[in-house]
């Protein structure tokens, strides 16, 4: 008997689910539901990691500003720390954004596993909530709006203004301290890092709801 022809067979003799499908599935939801906080815990985590960075660096930039009077020293900390602190926001932009499909996964796997509950026990479907009917439609990402509001596109907001600061102080140190020329190179370069970022994290999500519920066994059977 193949595997194909033993799903579709019933559970147990009299055509529900037998006690150890039970157990498997309650185990697997407790599972999936645990990793789903882990993920959760971990974007929060590096969140707060990376905010704490950039307010750290902000306040050691404004003491050097307040004694070097904007002068050279003010001018190469502010080159050395904003492009560092763009980076490790670009790492946590990153990390947060894998752990959201993460998180995707797990929930599509959770949805899947309730859809066995409603087969077994179709009198609940009016009591319990489908994850799936909340989930984003395969092939078109998230609004744009809501790339905003994730962990992912707060961090990208913030590490596009890092990046942009950044540009802006180096385009004033090359014009000759022009307020204008720096203001313009940072709204451009910061712009142009937040259209990039964002566009990357919908691609990501994009690429979330088209992957495989198991990744890992389809990676298997290659």
């Amino acid at each position: 008997m193949d595997k194909a022809e033993r799903g579709n067979k019933p559970d147990h003799a009299d055509g529900g689910p037998g006690p150890a499908a039970v157990t498997f599935v309650t185990t697997e939801h407790f599972t999936l539901q645990g990793a789903r906080s882990s993920t959760i815990t971990e974007s929060t985590a590096r969140a707060s990691v990376f905010l704490g960075a950039v307010s750290g660096g902000l306040i050691a930039l404004g003491l050097v500003a307040t004694a070097a009077k904007t002068g050279v020293a003010f001018y190469t900390f502010g080159l050395i720390l904003l492009p560092t602190l763009a980076f490790v926001g670009l790492a946590t932009f990153h990390r947060v954004l894998q752990s959201g499909i993460e998180d995707l996964a797990y929930m599509r796997r959770i949805a899947q596993l309730r859809e066995y509950y409603f087969d077994h026990a179709p009198e609940l479907v009016g009591y319990l909530l489908n994850p799936a009917e909340r989930l984003p439609t395969p092939g078109r990402g998230i609004g744009l709006w809501q790339q905003f509001v994730t962990v992912a596109g707060m961090v990208a907001v913030i590490t596009a203004v890092l990046v942009g600061s950044a540009g802006g102080l180096l385009a004033a140190v090359a014009s000759g301290h022009s307020l204008v020329a720096g203001a313009v190179a940072g709204v451009v370069v910061g712009a142009a890092a937040l259209t990039a970022l964002m566009r990357y994290q919908n691609s990501a999500w994009i690429r979330g709801t088209m992957g495989s519920l198991f990744p890992s066994a389809e990676t298997e059977l290659r």
